[in-house]
């Protein structure tokens, strides 16, 4: 079995995805020590009852204990665990799911409604930033259906404090079709190619970064599709470059487990583990879930720029420069890395939805787009504007 040296280069790529030493550490043996808390176990991944929690969960020096147990469960364990009866308060639920019966007609008839990342177009209904349209639509239920002191100890649990909450709601129908197998946001989003460029240490930090969630809206049985997840995969250090390859998705298809889930629970999992949303193989389950993406709050720079502004001034002076050859093309590109935004979220992604490729196009991808097309300053200027408009909330 190949041992990955990553001293070697610094860096992943396809070369250094080897299928014999993800399926070692995915066939391993759980250690169930680290789960004391747990009340049971399907497939490897740990079961808690967040009613028999709520002593631990409102003392402060228990809740520190569990969630010291959620994160070892989240990094070195399994990467994924359930709460059952997360949320208690099924009217809250049955409520907001029909605010979002509403947001998804509302957006169907006006633009169609939204797409998905890793699933056929079509294949599902979609409501990007439901945190923000449920609270817009009701701020009462908002309220109940946030007040949720286990959710809010497994984001710190892996997160810290201050972390920032965002939502999705993903609706599949029946006949449904299942997504593809894939890692999650941030690395998560990008290509290949571009997951390669990154450096080895970065594939190791991404993941504690955000955490995945998801909170059921009806009774879902595995014949309705919940996500399917493939334990332990969080662990395999090139994942984000190996799950775009045949062989390893053929491995998840093969191997990867689903567990069912009742109104009320939630399941939240490592960015970094292998999964992808089942097929809805019901002729009656309109399977919703609202998927959490939370996020660390170290996740922003130090200081507000008007990067905008520098881009404006900045692309004369870059065209001229490229047209006189006074400046080499990476001279270039690192001056618009130093000025532009290099990164397509946080956005709306109503009106900026992916772009050849799993995420929008940035602002320096539009700077050196424009450069590319001898765009006119005035049509750089458009189209910066024009982007700005679209990644508005």
């Amino acid at each position: 079995m190949t041992v990955i040296d990553q001293r070697r280069s610094g860096y992943f790529g396809e070369d250094d995805c080897d299928l014999a030493q993800f399926s070692a550490l995915v066939e391993q043996n759980p250690d169930r020590s680290i789960a004391p808390h747990a009340d049971d176990a399907q497939h490897n991944v740990p079961i808690y009852d967040v009613q028999r929690l709520e002593a631990v969960l409102w003392d402060p020096g228990s809740r520190r204990g569990l969630m010291a147990e959620w994160a070892e469960v989240l990094q070195s364990g399994p990467g994924v665990l359930v709460l059952k009866k997360a949320c208690r308060d099924l009217e809250v639920i049955d409520a907001a799911t029909k605010l979002f019966d509403g947001i998804i007609a509302t957006e169907k008839q006006n633009n169609g409604g939204g797409a998905d990342h890793f699933a056929t177009a079509g294949a599902n209904d979609r409501i990007w930033n439901s945190l923000q349209k449920l609270c817009e639509a009701s701020p009462e239920v908002f309220l109940r259906y946030f007040a949720n002191p286990a959710i809010d100890a497994v984001c710190e649990a892996w997160l810290g404090p201050n972390y920032q909450m965002t939502a999705q709601v993903n609706l599949v129908h029946p006949g449904g079709q299942a997504q593809q197998a894939h890692r999650d946001y941030h690395l998560g989003f990008q290509t290949a190619d571009i997951c390669a460029s990154y450096p080895a240490h970065v594939h190791d930090l991404s993941p504690v970064l955000t955490l995945q969630g998801a909170i059921a809206h009806c009774d879902m049985s595995i014949e309705s599709g919940p996500t399917k997840l493939l334990p332990f995969s969080q662990l395999y250090r090139p994942g984000y470059v190996a799950w775009h390859r045949p062989e390893f998705r053929a491995y998840f298809e093969e191997n990867c487990i689903q567990l069912p889930l009742e109104k009320g629970d939630a399941v939240f999992f490592n960015p970094a583990l292998f999964h992808a949303a089942g097929a809805n193989l019901t002729a009656d389950i309109h399977r919703m879930v609202n998927l959490l993406q939370v996020s660390s709050a170290f996740g922003r720079a130090m200081e507000s720029i008007d990067r905008a502004k520098m881009c404006r001034l900045l692309y004369p002076h870059a065209k001229a420069a490229q047209a006189n050859g006074t400046i080499e093309q990476a001279g270039l590109r690192a001056a618009i890395s130093s000025a532009a935004e290099g990164y397509s979220f946080p956005t709306n992604l109503d009106r900026d939805p992916p772009s050849g490729g799993l995420a929008p196009e940035t602002q320096a991808q539009l700077f050196v787009r424009a450069l590319s097309e001898a765009m006119p300053p005035a049509q750089f200027e458009a189209a910066l504007d024009a982007q700005m408009e679209r990644r508005l909330a």
